[in-house]
């Protein structure tokens, strides 16, 4: 995709949307075109004349087509379309950057040096070091039939940092400050059921099961399904939006019956939280962190609140015993026996 910032121009504006496949996008405040639709002279002699053209932001990669049964692969693995998405984009910058070679021919010191100059000249993170290590085995191992040991790359350790995590008293200054029943619903949602961005997305009408109080969640991370406590108030909550809003297959809908966008729900969460007033940066993912901290800090069971999150491994969801204030308020601060003022 190709991004246009635009100041706001109606004789411009008009042009673009006479000349050009651009669309508007209300999350990202920006024009949008495919980049297959991008002509940048075309567009350059096209606009030059009516306003100045800033293109120093615009990289323009080559196409690259995909090895024949990559993308084949991924999808009869069963692989979640975050995760193909991901791969293909990954492993197209690895064949951009041997594009005068064989695939079959490089070696696995090529590939070792290709991730250790993405780290030092992209400084890419941990976590996108390992997405593009499993995006090129994928293709030696998975397509190719190579054995595993063809690569010598060194795993990065993770980093251990600790989440954010959000008061309840906050989350309800949030949820008190949006007036806006889909946005308080949706934010509700997330933080009771302790729920992905993603999951959010994918919640259909059929997945909320009022009788037994139960939500469920289908495919999540790991192609995995789950059911999570469903809390009266918020079942009141998305009645009252229901009523109103009168979704049809979507729980949550954009314009036109759309799934809502990830983007949407950011701008939600961070307007909740600018009219709430509070400092911290707040972000979707921050709900789901407060929601196993402040389970955890009421005395549930460390192996429930796995369940309801959906980790694969206790060690995961141990992270929040890190954060919990619980074991804290137990202890007394010697400070506190010392006076301050002479």
């Amino acid at each position: 995709m190709v991004k246009l910032f635009v100041p706001y121009n109606q004789e411009v504006i008009d042009l673009i949307r006479r000349n050009t496949k651009a669309w508007w996008d209300p999350g990202l405040r920006c024009w949008i075109i495919k980049r297959k639709d991008f002509n940048r002279e075309g567009f350059i002699n096209q606009f030059q004349k009516k306003c100045l053209i800033d293109a120093s932001g615009l990289n323009l990669k080559p196409e690259v087509v995909l090895p024949q049964g990559y993308l084949e692969r991924l999808e009869q693995k069963q692989y979640s379309e975050s995760t193909i998405k991901t791969y293909c984009h990954y492993f197209k910058d690895f064949i951009r950057a041997f594009h005068d070679r064989k695939l079959e021919e490089i070696s696995h010191a090529e590939i070792n040096d290709y991730i250790l100059e993405l780290i030092k000249e992209n400084r890419i993170s941990r976590s996108q070091q390992n997405q593009r290590i499993n995006a090129i085995k994928f293709y030696y191992e998975k397509v190719l039939k190579r054995e595993k040991a063809y690569f010598d790359i060194e795993r990065p350790r993770i980093d251990k940092k600790l989440p954010d995590v959000l008061s309840k008293e906050e989350i309800g200054d949030m949820l008190k400050a949006t007036t806006n029943l889909k946005h308080k619903s949706l934010i509700a949602l997330i933080y009771s059921c302790g729920l992905r961005r993603s999951e959010a997305i994918n919640m259909r009408l059929e997945d909320v099961d009022s009788k037994r109080m139960l939500i469920k969640i289908k495919g999540a991370k790991g192609n995995k399904d789950r059911y999570v406590q469903l809390a009266q108030s918020t079942l009141e909550l998305l009645r009252r939006y229901y009523k109103e809003d009168k979704p049809k297959v979507w729980l949550f809908e954009g314009q036109g019956g759309r799934q809502y966008s990830a983007s949407s729900i950011l701008n939600d969460v961070k307007h909740a939280a600018a009219r709430a007033g509070i400092k911290k940066r707040v972000y979707p993912h921050i709900l789901r962190h407060s929601f196993a901290t402040h389970h955890l800090e009421q005395g549930t069971d460390l192996r429930y609140i796995q369940e309801w999150l959906g980790h694969e491994s206790s060690k995961t969801t141990e992270i929040y015993t890190h954060v919990s204030r619980a074991e804290f308020v137990k202890f007394k601060n010697p400070i506190d026996d010392l006076p301050l003022d002479g």
